[in-house]
């Protein structure tokens, strides 16, 4: 597929909800004019929300750190400490834990993510302990938390199956999965970025294993380390097999690579053209994936802002502490009010929404938006102190 007619045929078909192939979408990817591209998308994106397609959501939450020491050692993560080392590791102890909840729900947040290393001695009741203190003190917040990789190693540290682990934290109050650790699910880049990870096949197995056990999840991509533009739709197309299956994965959130303070020296990251480009070419290939969610945090709010017209729904989050990935070069912060502005500019009604996409304030009145601008995500690209308190309220309240 070469001459410009076929790829406005393929095009065309796409934007009135026709499946494409692999090779179909990575000419789309790759050669489609890019505002076209992102005008099919949208296209897209209308249909699937008619009625509401004039609105786009944002949730606030907190990224709660619990331990920086880590065994896997991915080659692009500026965040984790290995466990020989006692200087720069660090664990949080459950106190400090639920302090961060009880902040959380202080400023309206609805969900946590629980993230962190592969700690050699975290097994599955490391995680059922917390989860369930933090369901026993604050039931109305949602834990969508850990990934494929996290649940591989907590069975393999406690000697049960990957089943068992899953039901185990379910039980104990995980409500659903993030995306955590997907990266670069085909072999060659995924080997490239983090060896000591499971497969690309692997962690998807675990998660079609939760799928079927009852807990849904999104699904990632990290962009731009090194990745070819076929491997980057083959990423696409191993998530969409997966939820032809299953139907479990609510969202596709790509996000791109940070390149500070890490081990994958002399790469780049993908540009914004090929960010914008990926959302749109994720809302017309992944079919049945409901929502596609642009990332203002590694991206900058005017790309976030963008993406809303190349396929987009969703802002993500207003994270109320983020240390993971802001630790690799991303600077990026909003508040609530910045948020809201910046979807309205968009033409669209911005929306809070909750873990599972409900909508729980619509902002269809400026006059009613909230005057309480302490919402505000607290990103840090200095390491922290394990087990330390810090000002994150009064840090909030001065912004």
């Amino acid at each position: 597929m070469t001459e410009k007619a076929d790829l406005t045929s393929v095009l065309d078909r796409a934007a009135a909800g026709g499946r494409i192939t692999p090779e179909e979408a990575l000419v789309l990817y790759r050669d489609a004019p890019l505002h076209a591209l992102g005008a099919a998308a949208d296209a897209v994106r209308r249909r699937k929300y008619a009625g509401i397609e004039h609105i786009a959501t944002y949730i606030i939450e907190r990224n709660i750190n619990y331990t920086n020491v880590c065994v896997t050692a991915c080659k692009f993560c500026a965040f984790y400490a290995a466990p020989k080392d006692t200087e720069k590791g660090w664990t949080r102890d459950l106190d400090d834990i639920l302090r961060r909840c009880a902040e959380t729900v202080e400023l309206g947040g609805t969900q946590i993510m629980f993230q962190g290393g592969h700690h050699p001695d975290y097994g599955v009741e490391y995680y059922e302990k917390h989860f369930r203190a933090i369901k026993d003190a604050f039931p109305q917040l949602v834990i969508h938390s850990l990934g494929a990789s996290e649940i591989e190693h907590m069975a393999r540290i406690s000697g049960v199956s990957v089943e068992e682990a899953i039901t185990r934290i379910h039980e104990a109050g995980l409500d659903s999965f993030a995306g955590a650790g997907a990266e670069l699910l085909p072999e060659r880049p995924r080997k490239a970025i983090a060896p000591l990870k499971e497969s690309g096949e692997r962690w998807l197995e675990i998660m079609e294993t939760a799928h079927r056990l009852g807990v849904e999840s999104t699904s990632t991509m990290l962009m731009g380390t090194g990745e070819t533009n076929a491997e980057r739709i083959e990423h696409l197309r191993m998530i969409r097999d997966v939820q032809d299956r299953t139907g479990g994965f609510r969202a596709f959130i790509p996000y791109t690579y940070q390149p500070e303070n890490n081990h994958l020296k002399g790469r780049t990251q993908a540009t914004l053209f090929e960010y914008l480009r990926m959302i749109a070419i994720a809302r017309l290939f992944l079919d049945n994936v409901q929502h596609i969610q642009g990332s203002w945090l590694t991206t900058g709010k005017e790309v976030g802002q963008l993406s809303l017209h190349y396929g987009a729904d969703d802002l993500g989050s207003i994270m109320l502490e983020e240390n993971v990935v802001s630790s690799a070069g991303a600077k990026h912060r909003s508040n609530r009010l910045e948020i809201i502005d910046l979807i309205r500019k968009a033409g669209r009604v911005p929306a809070q929404r909750a873990t599972t996409y409900e909508h729980l304030v619509v902002h269809d009145d400026p006059a009613n938006d909230p005057v309480d601008d302490r919402v505000v995500s607290h990103i840090s690209s200095t390491a922290i102190e394990g087990g330390t308190a810090h000002p994150e309220l009064k840090l909030l309240a001065s912004n």
